[in-house]
Formats: C-alpha cells, structure tokens, sequence
C-alpha cells in the first residue's frame, strides 16, 4: 500500500468510542457516506453529513487519496478510488462462499436452483448460486450483471429504498424489455415495490425469462445490500407452491442473517 504523507493528530490517533482507532473509524465513515452520495461528494456536504470539521475531513480525505481509496476529480470533488474495486470483489466473493450452504438449504427444501445476488451500483450482481437437482433447471453465472427492473433480487433489493431514489436509478438505467413481461414504466415498478413490501417477497413472473417464475427476499441487516432468491421452470414455481417456498426463503435468509453478522460460515 502506498505510505501516505499525511499524520493523524493526536485528537484522530486517541482510541474512538468503540475501541478502535478514532481516525480509521472517521475514514471508514466518510467512505459509507461517500457511497451513499453516489460515490462523488464535496468536502463541505461531507462535513455538513458527518459533523466532522474541515481541517479533519480534508486531513482524512488527503491521506485516502495517497493510498487510492478516493480520487480527487478536477472539479475538486472526491470520488470512490479504484483500489477499492478489489476490496470489494474479494468481499463480495467471500459473501457468497458463506451463502452457500444457506443456498444448498433453500435447494434441498424447495427442489429449486438457489442464487444470492448484490445490489451493486445501479446493477444486480449474483454471487453465489447452487444449481436444482431437476433435470430442466435454472442456470444464472456468478458474476452476471443484470438491471434490478426485470428482477425478482432486484425488486426484493430497491423495495425499500426511497421513491425518488429509484426513480433516479431508473432514469439512469432505462428500464430495457427483456421479455413482453418486462415492466418498463416507473409507476408501475414503483407500484410492484410497494406490493412487495406489503407481501414480505418479491416476484420475477417471466420477466427477465419467459418461462421460468423466481421468487425473491432481502437480507435483512446485511453488511451490503443482498437478497436470496429461488427460480424454476413456472410450471413448478407455480402460484400454489409460493405459499410454500416463500416462509422457506424468509427462514433462510434470517439465518443467514445471523451468520453474516457473527462472520462465522454455517
């Protein structure tokens, strides 16, 4: 890692409320409330968010960009730094290595294939799957990106999120037919969010596929934005086996939950 020029105070180095070193706690905030503006802010909206002063965020923020965590732009504002894409990836595949046993147990009780997927950016990116023992079964690549509209994890992932804040994801995104299921207006989207915070699941009805039916929910309280899904052929993920699999899905997903927080595998 490259040596930075900059040296905490005194004040930074002293140990923070939680026992850990004050300034490496002010920086990993700073980096959350950067990701949660876009990945792009201002030092003043940093210091305006996070009550910091401006020396400080200035001294944090210079120290970050010699070790490439965040670039400053030539509109002098600071942006996510490109050292944290491998973070990030190495992260998000030991995610999915401790999903997978939770994923073998949604396939062992529903019969169906299992995939754990990230809301990354403005895209989906499955990180973890264990396929169906059927013989005709579902197949998603780990890694695959795909747009959150046309998804039963992407619905699952932006059911709570702010109306304004997913509209501006859709603006950005379009919202492309995969199928003549598709939904491509953001009323409607908007509309099937609300049903999925009402249902406690979210579905994927021949939307990203034609004839295949997937049935999704959130992580709760996870590190990052993840949802847990299972998908099938629709003539057996049919509207009787919901009733079924959805209670499965939610169990597994708040065991999940429980490990991740522990850091601890099943």
């Amino acid at each position: 890692m490259p040596s930075s020029s900059a040296s905490p105070s005194a004040a930074e180095a002293k140990p923070g409320a939680s026992g850990g070193v004050q300034s490496l706690e002010r920086a990993f905030d700073l980096l959350e409330r950067m990701a949660d503006a876009g990945g792009e802010v201002g030092l003043s909206e940093l210091s305006t968010s996070s009550g910091l002063p401006l020396p400080t965020i200035h001294r944090l923020m210079r120290t970050l960009v010699a070790c490439g965590y965040v670039r400053q732009q030539p509109n002098r504002r600071y942006a996510l730094g490109p050292r944290l894409i491998r973070l990030g990836e190495s992260s998000s595949r030991l995610l999915g290595t401790w999903a997978r046993p939770f994923l073998a147990r949604l396939v062992e009780e529903t019969g169906e294939t299992a995939n754990m997927a990230l809301l990354d950016g403005d895209e989906i990116v499955y990180v973890a799957q264990v396929p169906s023992r059927h013989a005709v079964r579902m197949f998603t690549e780990v890694g695959r990106r795909v747009l959150p509209h046309s998804t039963g994890v992407g619905k699952a992932l932006l059911a709570h999120h702010p109306a304004e804040e997913v509209r501006a994801l859709l603006a950005r995104t379009g919202m492309p037919a995969a199928t003549d299921k598709t939904i491509t207006d953001p009323d409607r989207f908007l509309e099937a969010l609300a049903d999925v915070r009402r249902l406690g699941y979210a579905v994927d009805d021949n939307e990203q596929e034609i004839g295949v039916r997937c049935l999704a929910v959130p992580v709760p309280n996870s590190p990052t934005s993840a949802a847990i899904s299972i998908s099938g052929p629709t003539g057996r993920v049919t509207e009787a086996s919901t009733d079924k699999i959805v209670p499965v899905l939610q169990d597994v997903a708040a065991q999940l939950s429980v490990a991740l927080a522990n850091q601890t595998p099943a």
